[in-house]
């Protein structure tokens, strides 16, 4: 290796003259060579070689070039590649890596530094993807040759081929060890240069730094974290470090602060909601009891109660052992996990979540959460069945007539600076004047029977103040006690004062209503109070009844107190006494305690509430899509019928306006040739007969005029009017059988939504066409006499010819006088009835886009409804078969809610808290 130094660094002429120092190194190797020469010898491959060297110190390349070519000993390889140095110095940079290509030798250090001179050759060149592998076969072959790791990562990272730079960091952390590829690596992961990496190819790097530096590894660890954090391939991390854990076995004695912390954070990123059950139920389990095991103290008890959630929800997925280790912790654990506002988190994300999907919790859900988390208050439920006297109890206890029996809704009340009343449903907020409008409303709701409110109602009041109480009055308990709202709002009750009548205490029924609440809500305080004690006769009756009452309370409810009470009697000391009776049932409890349950308990019933709406809503779609289709045929039955009504109507008044064309035709056919015939009468023997024929012709179109203006014309006007009229009577009609139609639509759509209108405008057009149409009418000169048919022509050249001769005229008036009275008039009559009724029959032919017009509306209305429905039945299957074949996108979300609420269960039972888990 030293030899291979002087090779490398081009020395090795220094061996050969270090015994002579009296000349230059040239001189020397000369001198060495000519007396080698004289002496006969055959080897001056060692001399040349190191005068190449010398020259090549001087930049005389081409002699060093020239030297080492004659070099035949076991120092060619090395020659060789000296003179692909010397032709890189020169630039020749192509027979350089002709040459440096060329070399084949099984020294290494001659193989490095010619793949070394040849990377940099590359670079020159820019040819950076052959210089790339050049260098990782160097770094592959020869990787403790020195300063090559370090060169490699340098054009890496110059070059920003990060996936090369890994690797190589990689590499040499699993081959070294040493804590400064460790220290690379974490580097280039804290870039983020590794996050399209599979996180298993960086598993062996974290077992090896495991087992030789842990804080190193945690370091690494967490950069690893942050680096595949919401990215494609977190998953996979997720799996690569809970396998990691499971293969090196943890310590738990060994701190494991950072990743703890980021356990407790993947876990809740993976349970949030971006992902579906099944894409991370092969992960948690392993996640869970890996974390578990490496918490610190800090997160012991957040970890444990996941796991034990986890475990409940998806059961047999946790091992028994991890499961009892979790439970352990938990109850060893000391810590005090302010969890109340995590899970009104819970519900709010809960709520925002049900909004998404269409569905609404309600501003009742809303109002009782407000009301669970308002601390300062102790809530007491007052219920009773009819005829207790719980009413005027909670009369009596607030000083005014305001509760009345029997009540539909729910009502608190609370302490407020002034009278403030609001009626809450699950879909408003309605606030209420006064106390008046409040009892109107309430006898309204008794009436029709609305238990689904709820009555905030606050007022100044010293008892609620004093006792920091709010009273919740229930409706009055009935046989349908399995239904009864009571039920639904025991969550927020704190405890239960139950009135009893002093004249029939505690009877079968109410017994009944009262195991059936301590089974829902076992852990409810319940107090009784004896109420109209005044009714008894005598006060040792009193106490007998009282005695007796307390006995059978206690045989059902061991802690439970009766108070006797008439709400007659108003004086200073029953109330006092009944505050005292209060005070030392209520401030003995826990509070906050009992709320944080209750709200885990109503939250889980909001989740079942949704769950059941999940039902409800692919029923309400399917039966929507139902009565849709139905209505598709409805509708599309409905635009048969219209189109059939149009039809009708068309032809019927279509056919009115032709008979009426058909018998003023007529009429003009008879009357024309009758009108022109009578003008016989002009005709003397006196007449002029060589003009006659011009006036004949003048008078019939005179008199043809005044028949068709003064009695064919009004007598259409009249006809038409009363077409017009008929017409209407028609239209009329079939608005109301529209109106009808209409009518029965909106009857099963439940809202105004369909509207035939017509257009009763064309009647206008009408009106105003009849009388344009029959104002006037100006006819064209009928040439009757001046046509040049044979006769005609004939008879006036007779009359021109023998006109002026008298004897003759009396042949020629009979001859005009038979022409005129015998003559065919029909095709002149035609022709006359053609151009009269011309307008009045474009009007015919308009008539049955007029009528479309009127019931264009009707037909637009209906066919937009069948195609708004059709798209509607289209959206809602869609929306159904989503559901249904994806059914995870609702299910699971609220599966990981419960999951949430099953971990704040558990966290209650710190300090063996016995908290029920259901």
């Amino acid at each position: 290796m030293p030899l291979d130094n002087q090779f490398i660094k081009k020395n090795y002429y220094v061996t050969l003259i270090e015994n002579n120092k009296t000349a230059a190194p040239v001189e020397i190797l000369g001198e060495m060579l000519l007396e080698e020469q004289n002496s006969g010898g055959d080897d001056f491959s060692s001399i040349r070689f190191a005068q190449g060297e010398l020259y090549f110190h001087f930049k005389d390349f081409e002699t060093a070039i020239f030297k080492w070519e004659k070099v035949k000993n076991e120092l060619k390889p090395w020659a060789k590649k000296n003179i692909a140095d010397a032709y890189f110095e020169l630039h020749f940079l192509s027979k350089a890596e002709e040459i440096y290509t060329s070399i084949s030798s099984e020294n290494p250090s001659l193989n490095t530094e010619t793949a070394l001179q040849l990377f940099t050759l590359y670079i020159e060149q820019n040819k950076i993807d052959m210089a790339a592998r050049v260098i990782k076969n160097t770094v592959a072959e020869n990787p403790d040759y020195p300063n090559v790791t370090d060169l490699a990562r340098a054009f890496f990272e110059e070059h920003r081929d990060w996936n090369s730079a890994v690797e190589l960091a990689v590499s040499e952390t699993t081959r070294t060890e040493s804590m400064k590829w460790f220290d690379v690596l974490r580097a280039y992961v804290e870039k983020s240069v590794t996050k399209n990496i599979e996180p298993d190819y960086f598993s062996n790097v974290l077992i090896t730094l495991y087992r030789n530096d842990k804080n190193r590894f945690e370091e690494l660890t967490a950069a690893f974290w942050d680096s595949y954090k919401n990215e494609e391939m977190f998953l996979l991390w997720i799996d690569t470090i809970n396998n990691l854990f499971k293969e090196v076995g943890i310590n738990e004695s060994d701190s494991w602060r950072k990743i703890s912390a980021l356990y407790q954070e993947t876990y809740l990123y993976l349970i949030n909601g971006k992902y579906f059950v099944k894409e991370i139920a092969h992960l948690v389990p392993s996640l869970l009891t890996n974390w578990v095991k490496l918490t610190d103290s800090s997160h012991a008890l957040f970890a444990s109660a996941a796991l034990l959630a986890w475990n409940q929800i998806f059961p047999s997925t946790i091992s028994e052992e991890a499961a009892a280790a979790a439970e352990k912790k938990i109850g060893q654990s000391s810590s005090k996990y302010n969890w109340l506002d995590d899970i009104l988190a819970l519900f709010d994300t809960i709520e925002n979540w049900a909004k998404q999907h269409g569905i609404e919790v309600g501003h009742r859900f809303q109002w009782i959460v407000g009301e669970m988390i308002d601390l300062e208050n102790h809530h007491l439920l007052v219920a009773g069945s009819a005829g207790s006297g719980k009413s005027s109890f909670i009369n009596s206890m607030l000083g005014e007539n305001i509760s009345s029996s029997p009540t539909s809704a729910l009502m608190m009340f609370k302490n407020h600076e002034e009278v403030e009343i609001n009626e809450i449903t699950d879909t408003e907020i309605t606030s209420i004047e006064d106390v008046t409008e409040f009892h109107e409303r309430t006898s309204k709701r008794r009436q029709k029977n609305d238990s689904e409110i709820c009555i905030d109602f606050r007022l100044p009041n010293q008892i609620l103040q004093k006792n920091r109480l709010s009273f919740i009055d229930s409706p009055a308990l009935n046989r349908s006690v399995n239904k009864h709202e009571l039920f639904t709002y025991l969550h927020l009750a704190d405890s239960l004062l139950f009135v009893l009548n002093a004249s029939d205490p505690l009877t079968d029924e109410e017994l009944q209503i009262l195991l059936k609440i301590k089974k829902q809500a076992p852990h409810l305080p319940v107090h009784f109070l004896l109420n109209k004690v005044d009714t008894v006769y005598n006060e040792q009756e009193a106490l007998r009844i009282l005695d007796e009452t307390e006995a059978k309370v206690n045989t059902y409810f061991p802690n439970a107190q009766v108070f006797a009470y008439s709400s007659h009697y108003k004086n200073q000391q029953q109330t006092s006494d009944f505050e005292a009776f209060l005070s030392s049932k209520l401030n003995n409890l826990h509070l906050k305690k009992h709320r944080t349950e209750k709200l885990l308990s109503f939250t889980e019933e909001t989740i079942t509430y949704l769950l059941e709406k999940r039902i409800e809503m692919e029923n309400s779609l399917t039966e929507s899509i139902h009565w849709n289709e139905d209505m598709v045929l409805k509708l599309t039955a409905a635009l048969h019928q219209l189109n059939d009504l149009q039809t009708e109507k068309a032809e019927n008044i279509q056919h009115s306006y032709h008979v009426i064309m058909k018998e003023i035709q007529e009429e003009i056919t008879k009357a024309i040739p009758a009108l022109i015939r009578s003008c016989s009468d002009m005709i003397k023997e006196d007449s002029d007969f060589r003009k006659i024929h011009f006036q004949l012709n003048e008078e019939i179109n005179k008199r043809i005029q005044d028949y068709l203006q003064n009695t064919i014309l009004p007598k259409l006007y009249s006809s038409i009017q009363d077409w017009i009229s008929d017409a209407q009577e028609e239209l009329v009609q079939s608005k109301i059988y529209l109106d009808e139609m209409s009518e029965g639509f909106n009857a099963l759509y439940g809202e105004e939504r369909i509207q035939l209108e017509c257009d009763f405008r064309i009647l206008d057009d009408w009106l105003r066409d009849a009388g344009r149409m029959t104002s006037g009418i100006r006819m064209e000169t009928v040439n009757v006499f001046l046509r040049s048919t044979p006769s005609q022509l004939v008879l006036k050249s007779v009359g021109k010819l023998f006109g002026s001769i008298p004897q003759n005229k009396t042949m020629l008036y009979n001859k005009y006088k038979q022409f005129i009275e015998n003559g065919e008039y029909d095709e002149l009559t035609e022709s006359i009835a053609n151009k009269f009724f011309m307008q009045f029959e474009l009007f015919e032919t308009s008539l049955e886009r007029d009528i479309h017009m009127f019931f264009k509306n009707s037909f637009t209305v209906l066919t937009n409804t069948v195609e708004e429905t059709e798209i509607e039945i289209q959206e809602k299957e869609t929306t159904l078969t989503n559901m249904k074949t994806k059914p995870e996108h609702y299910h699971d979300p609220l599966t990981l809610f419960k999951l949430k609420l099953r971990q704040y269960e558990w966290m209650t039972l710190v300090g063996g808290n016995s908290f029920q888990l259901q």
